[in-house]
């Protein structure tokens, strides 16, 4: 086994960007009531602003949501073709940690597993990460061991900054206006809730929120959350004989009734969906338990709520005195009911991943991204690898040179948009 070393490759910027990006605590909060949810995400935002400034694009600028816009003018002559968008997000997800990032640069890469030296127990293995198996040789990113990483997604940031950067620096690469967009609270479902696709002005976009290299999205999980909330009674334990409805264990009965060895995350896979709950709120007089639906065909996703909706009036008809309610609340839906009306935007992004020496792996992505809400508010945004691996995880990796295969394709597009 290998130890990360702390060397900084500077060969690309893209990859200085990124070193520097991770060190901000963006993690997004479900719980908190503003826009953006934490002031983190605020600190990179605005610095992005001032970075876009100093490469040229005058007009970045931030509003009152922490969007932060900006264009890389058309070249002359260009000024007329469709204008094009790359998004993509600051945020990182709240269930691990994310503040006290110790990037770890391990150049040259020779195979072996890496053990992340602020716990040792953390080891990444290649024997069980296929995709870090093809890149020996290549620069690994990794954190310490303590935190995630972050490349999900400020790797798509630093390669949509850097692609901004060379485009500047090179006028001979005829393009199109592209309009640039750094979002906040994505992990959390709210990142296109106060998008303004009107002022954004694009005719298409594209984020870069995706893994493995010459990976193309195009369809996504539809997705709703059912929240149940069991309803008991309480009151003193001492005196609580054939008096006390506990919700807690309503809820616990409820849990144990979902399905485990199929429709579970656990066991799903492809275009399979499924029912999650991860999240509960417990309390003896009421306990919510919060459950993900997910499904490729929007039409299941009633059929889902529906036997969640049974399973718990089963559970309460064995607690008497229990009652229970239902909040359904709608997350996104499946891009390609968008995409499919746009095909020159999937087939262009394929072409610039030709050009970039790859071919297209297209599979559906089993979640979501801001592209699935902005498709439905009238920006088709599918979606293209930005080089992240092991998710929301302290194991999470990317690699320097997928991270510049992205901008090469960010470049290539920006090119046969120009025409």
């Amino acid at each position: 086994m290998s130890r990360g070393k702390t060397r900084i490759n500077t060969d690309t910027s893209a990859l200085r960007r990124f070193l520097k990006y991770v060190t901000y605590d963006t993690r997004s909060d479900e719980q908190s009531t503003t826009f953006p949810s934490t002031p983190g995400q605020l600190v990179l935002l605005r610095e992005l602003v001032s970075e876009l400034q100093t490469l040229g694009l005058r007009d970045a600028t931030i509003d009152e949501y922490g969007y932060v816009m900006a264009t890389v003018a058309a070249t002359p002559g260009r000024e007329h073709v469709p204008v094009i968008g790359l998004i993509a997000r600051v945020d990182t997800s709240p269930e691990m940690p994310g503040h006290d990032v110790r990037p770890l640069v391990h150049e040259r890469y020779d195979g072996r597993d890496l053990v992340l030296p602020d716990d040792p127990a953390m080891v990444l293995r290649a024997a069980d990460n296929p995709a870090l198996a093809a890149q020996t040789g290549n620069t690994i990113v990794t954190a310490s061991g303590l935190t995630l990483l972050g490349s999900d997604d400020k790797a798509g940031v630093a390669e949509i900054v850097t692609a901004a950067e060379h485009l500047v620096a090179h006028p001979e690469i005829a393009h199109g206006p592209v309009r640039i967009a750094f979002t906040p609270d994505e992990e959390i479902g709210r990142g296109a809730n106060h998008f303004d696709v009107t002022r954004f002005g694009a005719r298409c976009a594209y984020t870069l929120d995706g893994g493995s290299r010459g990976e193309l999205e195009y369809e996504s999980f539809s997705a709703d959350a059912i929240t149940v909330t069991f309803k008991g009674f309480n009151t003193h334990p001492g005196y609580a004989k054939g008096r006390m409805v506990n919700a807690i264990r309503v809820a616990a009965d409820f849990v144990a009734r979902l399905p485990r060895e199929e429709m579970s995350p656990e066991t799903t896979a492809g275009y399979e969906g499924y029912l999650h709950p991860y999240q509960v709120h417990a309390a003896v007089d009421a306990t919510s338990v919060k459950v993900l639906v997910r499904d490729f065909a929007t039409d299941k996703l009633k059929e889902k709520e529906a036997y969640v909706q049974q399973l718990a009036r089963e559970t309460v008809r064995v607690h008497p005195g229990a009652s229970v309610e239902f909040t359904i609340e709608e997350s996104y839906r499946n891009m390609r009911e968008i995409l499919e009306q746009h095909p020159q935007v999937v087939d262009y992004a394929r072409q610039a991943i030709r050009l970039a020496g790859m071919e297209p792996i297209e599979r559906p992505i089993r979640g979501g991204t801001d592209g699935s809400r902005l498709s439905f508010m009238g920006l088709p945004t599918p979606n293209l690898f930005a080089g992240e691996h092991n998710f929301h995880s302290r194991l999470e990796w990317v690699s320097a040179e997928d991270m510049d295969a992205a901008v090469n394709v960010i470049v290539n597009l920006c090119q046969i948009w120009g025409g």
